[in-house]
This record gives C-alpha cells, structure tokens and sequence, in this order.
C-alpha cells in the first residue's frame, strides 16, 4: 500500500490543498461550534441550578453538610479524571500549543469527555475559571478527531487542530475575529495566510453556529457608552501602566499558586481541587459575585455607583486570590474570563477615582472598565491585537477601538518592562519541565512540511541559503514571497516576511520547530 505520508504526497498536497483545507475548516467549525454550544449551555444551567443551591441552603441551613459532602465528593471524581488524563488540567492552550510543537500528545476522544465533564463539573460548582481555554481546547481536540477519521495528513493535522481551537473561542464568546486573531498571535505566533484561511473558514461556521442558540447579541451588554473624549487620554496612559502593573503581579501569583500546591506534601494531588471547592462554599454564603468565571460579575459593575469602592477593593482581592486558588490546582477551566472580570474591577476602581478626585463624568466609568478589561488582558496573555478586537466583539462597540489599542500597548510594554512571560507561554514551559522535555514519538518514514515565518532582524533576515547553517534532518524545498513560491537557490536571499516551507521526518518535528524558530524569529545579538 502506497505511504501517503511520504515525500511526495506530502509536498502534493502541500500545493493542492488549500481549498480543500478550507472546506475541511468549515466541517471542523460547525462540529466544534456545536460542542462548545452544548458546553456553554450545560454551564450556564449548571449556574443557574448553584444560584438556586445557595437560596435554599440560606433558607434550609441543615442541608449544608450535605452541599459539603456533594462538593467534596466532585472535587475528589474531577481530581481522579485529572490524574486519569493530565491533559485536561488547567486552562487547555498551553497544551493546543505544545500539541503543534509536536512537544505534548492528545488524545481527542478522551480530553473531549473529560474537559467537558470535568470543566461543568468544576466551574458549575463555582471555582472561579472560564470556559474560554477548555472551549479552544475543545475544538482543537474536534479537529484532532476530524483528522483522525478521515485520515489526514500531519500537515493537515495541524492546521485543522488550529482551526479548532479558533473556532473553540469564536463559539465561546460569539467573537469570531478574536478567534482568528488568537489562533494567528498566540497560538501559531504567525499571520500564515493557511493559518487565516482554515482558522477563518472555522471561525465564521462556530460563531454560525452558536448565534443559532444564543442570538446575535454580544456577550456583554454595556449601554449608553459614551466616546472618551481625546483630552482625557493622559488618563487612558496612567491605566495602561496600572493594569501592566497589576497583570504581571497575576502572572507571577499564578505560577506561584502552582508551585505552592506542589510543594506540600500533606495532600495527594487529587485532593487538590478539593480545596478550592471548599472554598467556593464559603464564598457562596458571604460573597456570591465571586463565584463561576466573572460574566454575572462583569455585568453587574455597569450601573454607575453599583458598588462603594470598599466593596470594589474587597471583589478585587477576594475574585483575585480565588482565581489563585482555582487555577492552581489543576482544576480544568480557563482564566480568560476571570481575569476579564478582575480587570474590570480594576477599571471601575479607576473610574471611580477618576471621578472623585479628578471630577470625571460618571458616565465614562464603563469606559474604564472595557478599557482595564482589555489592558489586564494584553499585559497577562501579551496578545494585543487579540484583546483588543476580543474586547470590541464581546462590547458590540467599534467607537473604541483608538483607546483600547493604547491601553493595550501601554500594558504590553509594562509587562514586557517588568520582564512578565506570556501566561500561556509560562505554563507550557512548566508541563515541558514536569515531563522532562519530552517529545512526541513519530515514524521516522513519515514525512511532515512545516511553514516558518522570517522575522525582521532575525538571523536569517538578508542572508543567502548557501550561508545558513541549516539544521541536520531537514530540507528547505520552497520560499512563498507573498504570491509568487521561489524554488530555493544557494544565492537566494531570504527577506523579512517570507514563509519558509521545510521538509523534514515526523520523528524530527519538534526539534527541527526550535531550530528554524531560532533563526526565523530570534533577533541576533
């Protein structure tokens, strides 16, 4: 039987493929968008039904022990579920993008069941995590499945995971260029025009799709807001830096909160999520706004003079150190959305000020709020124009769009000053170093093509083919210059924004992407 992973079917398709891929993008967006919707829907019944949990407890104290013993008794099923398939703990981009690098392995079917029963199990219960990350992780994990039955090739393989996931976020928060724009910018760190095409194709059918069951209407529902006029943009400045500040400081504490989970040694990691679910019960009777992953919490801040800044400083700190307490210990569930709901937390604290003390009109309060949400966002995930357009899909509002790009490039450079990594990028170098760096086994006979972006001022930037040290096990079979494919030479010059296309073994793929991304993207010294 023929070996359709060979050198030459692979570089055959690599040319003949991209309206199939396109096709294939759409199927992959529909299914994805289909299971996300079902996954957004059990967890905001799942909302509803704690709702009404806590009202009756109130009223019916002596059935709190049993409420214990049921959370208890979740938190101990999800932590074995967890210990069963590791790959569904936490948020589930940082395992998509270890998945590309051919660094991590996923099975599908079972990170299918698992984040979806594990994450409405968890989140339903209250910890404060979104359904965000277990969304792109969900339809990533459908393009998996996709490829797998129908028996794609790798190269397709991945751009089909790729559209997956961005068809995850599209139908998570009924923002289908934010989808696009994260699947470009965090998760391929490239504008590849495949990458855009099947994301793109896959993005618009999920977003299809979920609008079918929950409308047409963003997600969040701000009124009246108003154009925050240019003389005021000092103050735009001033929380820029603010929420840099304040999300490398949510960085540093995430990673810290994991580390303080893993050393103690008087529980067994299953117990873990125990603990945090413990804490949601006393939460649940003293502050329920802190519960789940934010929305109602979000929503809520709207109404000018809602809340005394005494109550803003205490939902900050309390929706801060739960989300900690959450995500740290390996519950599956995001952080999108609780650190959108911290953020504009921050923003109304800063409104707030800014009315009191500067005698701001307490109608752009709201406007502090998108704008912390977006800034919080771009200084914890460091993907600017992802939060930005996020942001503008989730409000409905396109009028600010000047003043949520400053924001989010004032918080980028202070988190970048502050030398803050990228959330998602921090946590998969740490699921790396848990498995002793491991890689992906592949069939030294299978044949894989992978795509590389030439970055400006990186080491390949002006130079030759012929004077590039070139990684062993590898071949450089094509240079894409926007529309025109070069067959490479020893005297072609490579330039900046040409795609390197790169055929190596499948066994080789992970070590061959550091390679070429050391050369294409790294800047020299």
């Amino acid at each position: 039987m023929e070996n359709k992973h060979n050198t030459y079917n692979s570089l055959f398709h690599w040319h003949s493929f991209r309206l199939k891929l396109v096709l294939e993008g759409i199927c992959v967006g529909i299914l994805a968008g289909l299971v996300v919707v079902l996954y957004r829907y059990a967890l905001e019944r799942a909302g509803v039904m704690l709702t009404e949990v806590y009202h009756n407890l109130s009223q019916r104290p002596l059935l709190i022990p049993i409420w214990l013993g049921a959370t208890v008794l979740i938190g101990y099923v999800v932590g074995l579920m967890v210990k069963y398939e590791p790959m569904i703990s936490g948020s589930g981009i940082p395992q998509v993008e270890g998945v590309l690098l051919r660094k991590l392995e996923m099975k599908w079917w079972k990170v299918i069941i698992g984040k979806f029963i594990g994450g409405v199990l968890v989140i339903g219960s209250g910890l404060s995590l979104g359904r965000e990350g277990p969304s792109v992780q969900l339809g990533a994990a459908v393009g998996q499945g996709f490829s797998n039955v129908f028996k794609r090739i790798k190269i397709e393989e991945k751009y089909l995971i790729t559209s997956g996931a961005s068809a995850g976020l599209a139908a998570a928060f009924n923002a289908p260029l934010a989808g696009v724009m994260f699947a470009l910018e965090e998760v391929h760190k490239n504008f590849s025009p495949l990458v855009l095409l099947s994301a793109l194709s896959a993005a618009l059918s999920a977003d299809f799709v979920s609008s079918q069951f929950f409308g047409l209407k963003p997600v969040f529902h701000f009124e009246n807001l108003i154009v925050l006029p240019l003389r005021s943009y000092a103050a735009i400045l001033v929380l820029g830096v603010v929420v840099g500040v304040l999300g490398a400081a949510f960085n540093k504490m995430l990673l810290g909160t994991q580390t303080l989970y893993a050393r103690q040694k008087w529980l067994s990691k299953r117990f873990w999520i125990i603990i945090p679910l413990l804490i949601s019960v006393v939460l649940g009777f003293s502050l329920p706004r802190v519960l789940g992953g934010g929305h109602e919490l979000i929503e809520s801040l709207v109404a000018p003079g809602n809340f005394t800044l005494k109550i803003l400083l205490v939902l900050l700190v309390t929706k801060f150190l739960f989300t900690m307490a959450s995500f740290g210990s390996g519950a599956p569930g995001g952080i999108f959305l609780p650190l959108l709901a911290i953020g504009a937390v921050i923003g109304n604290i800063y409104g707030v000020l800014m009315v009191d003390l500067f005698h701001f009109d307490s109608h752009f309060i709201s406007n502090f709020i998108i704008l912390a949400m977006t800034g919080y966002f771009t200084a914890v995930v460091r993907a600017p124009i992802t939060g930005t357009i996020l942001i503008t899909e989730m409000t409905g509002t396109f009028s600010h769009l000047l003043s949520l790009a400053l924001v989010s490039i004032v918080a980028y450079m202070v988190a970048d000053l502050l030398g803050s990594k990228p959330v998602y990028e921090s946590l998969l170098d740490r699921i790396l170093r848990k498995q002793g760096e491991g890689v992906v086994p592949g069939d030294e006979g299978t044949k894989s093509i992978l795509e590389f972006a030439v970055c400006m001022g990186s080491t390949l930037d002006g130079k030759q083919i012929k004077d590039v040290k070139w990684p062993s096990h590898c071949l450089l079979v094509s240079v894409k210059r926007g529309n025109e494919e070069i067959i490479p030479k020893g005297d072609t010059t490579i330039y900046p924004g040409d795609y390197l296309i790169v055929l190596t073994n499948e066994d080789r793929v992970s070590k061959i992407n550091d390679a070429m991304n050391r050369l294409a993207v790294s800047c020299e010294t």
